[in-house]
């Protein structure tokens, strides 16, 4: 026993990084518009116009005079929409990763190059730009009759390394005496425990807990004892909080997932179904010769009721999870089911857990 309990202190530990977020340091993303060149025949069709007007206005640039009323037909260009993500505290001249999606009636990218397209933040300045040929996992064949086979998403493509910055977005993180933290969970006991894990190394008021979501820390104001600074939080072993206890309801998958903390107070619960069947017979009546009358058709119903015989059962006290699952899978109850008796579960009080529907 004496050995067992330091490891489970251990084990309910986390590195401080896994827990919080450091305000000023985060993604950016950009996006942008654009030709993809070079498809055989895979493009957009003629009656998607800003594709052609796209390229006359392209040709333009190049000096090439189009009528203004022109409708090119090409087969092989298609317009698409490009975006990307600029990693935190990135410098000019990194290169990006880009994601190529068609926004016409292309039928496939396959093959296909992007021309050079400016990649916009959400300030309307120009961060980077993109070209570079696609790399498309899913493939489309058609034949002459109409029948058609698509495998995976040909529409959608990806150039590595496809996209250069042209210039760094600003950051806070080296502007501020103090250094925020933002908790990914927001938790007044991981909140204190990040402050005195911090005070207990680095000496006392060098971090200030704000709220359950917001922890201040006292960092040096050379950018270089700044990063030894972070260096070393990050390598700080922190005791996160007790999380809530949740159900999650996926209504259009039918997934249930609980948690390993759930727990169901005292309860009889019995769980049946029941099915009423109607079935409709015509049955044709015909009167017999000379008799004047008119053949009609009429309906013969037959209904059927059945309701399936489901024991009562009672949960203890304190039941888990395991029987829980044991004691609904014993129902035969599909996911469906296992939704309504736990909703009604909460509706008596009798579970302890946080019911989430997706």
């Amino acid at each position: 026993m004496m050995l067992a309990l330091p490891v489970s202190a251990e084990l309910q530990t986390r590195q401080m990084m896994d827990l919080v977020d450091v305000q000023g340091i985060r993604d950016n993303q950009l996006v942008g518009y654009g030709l993809v060149v070079g498809l055989t025949g895979t493009g957009d069709k003629s009656q998607v116009k800003f594709t052609s007007q796209s390229v006359v206005n392209m040709l333009k640039q190049f000096g090439v005079q189009l009528d203004s009323n022109s409708n090119p037909k090409l087969k092989n260009v298609a317009a698409v929409a490009i975006h990307a993500t600029i990693p935190p505290l990135a410098s000019p001249g990194q290169q990006l990763d880009v994601t190529v999606s068609s926004i016409g009636d292309a039928k496939s990218l396959r093959g296909g190059t992007l021309l050079l397209t400016p990649l916009k933040g959400v300030d309307g300045e120009v961060y980077a730009v993109a070209q570079g040929n696609l790399v498309v996992g899913g493939i489309s064949a058609e034949g002459r009759n109409g029948t058609s086979v698509t495998v995976n998403v040909p529409t959608v493509g990806t150039i590595p390394n496809g996209a250069l910055l042209e210039q760094s977005i600003p950051s806070t993180f080296g502007a501020n005496s103090d250094i925020v933290l933002n908790l990914k969970r927001q938790s007044f006991k991981t909140a204190r425990n990040v402050e005195r894990a911090i005070n207990d190394t680095f000496g006392p008021d060098v971090a200030r807990a704000q709220s359950n979501a917001k922890v201040l820390v006292h960092a040096p104001q050379d950018l270089r004892q700044r990063v030894t600074f972070m260096s070393m939080l990050e390598e700080l072993e922190v005791q996160p909080g007790r999380r809530p206890a949740r159900v999650v309801f996926n209504s259009r998958t039918g997934t249930v997932v609980m948690g390993a903390d759930v727990k169901v107070h005292k309860a009889a619960v019995s769980h049946g179904h029941l099915t009423v069947a109607i079935t409709e017979q015509p049955v044709v009546s015909q009167p017999g010769a000379f008799a004047g009358g008119q053949t009609t058709v009429t309906s013969n119903s037959s209904i059927d009721i059945s309701q399936e015989q489901k024991p009562m059962f009672v949960w203890p006290e304190g039941t888990s999870l395991e029987t829980i699952v044991k004691a609904v899978n014993s129902l035969g109850a599909a996911p469906a089911d296992l939704m309504a008796i736990l909703q009604a579960l909460d509706e008596a009080g009798a579970l302890d857990a946080e019911l989430v529907v997706m």
